[in-house]
């Protein structure tokens, strides 16, 4: 019964478990994989504006996944990442569909176009 109320306070006790299991994956990469991963983890967190639990926990399993794939397979970096880091950063970020904290903000401004054009018309 506590769990219910505390999970509806600070949300999924499970994503939060499942967030700190993806963060060891990544801190135990050989480098230069941790280092570059820890990179773009951090690029993601800002850009990617994911507010969803579960949109989150999806992306960074699958984030885990391709860079322990990488460290295993001895792939290089750049490989993985191609020319401009920042394209795939955003790439793979718009891959994950979920709520952005950008949602609200664009429907207001939206909103605020109509409402503007409504009142030309009048």
């Amino acid at each position: 019964m506590a769990s219910k109320w505390i999970e509806r306070v600070t949300g999924s006790l499970e994503q939060k478990k499942q967030y700190k299991e993806q963060q060891a994956r990544i801190e135990a990469l050989p480098e230069p994989y941790g280092a570059v991963a820890t990179a773009f983890q951090r690029y993601l967190m800002y850009h990617g504006g994911i507010v969803d639990g579960e949109t989150l926990v999806r992306m960074g399993g699958d984030f885990a996944d391709l860079w322990e794939r990488a460290a295993a397979d001895g792939t290089p970096v750049r490989d993985v990442v191609g020319e401009d880091p920042v394209e795939f950063a955003d790439t793979f970020a718009e891959a994950y569909t979920g709520r952005r904290w950008i949602d609200k903000e664009r429907a207001r401004l939206v909103q605020a176009v109509d409402d503007a054009e409504r009142g030309e018309r009048s």
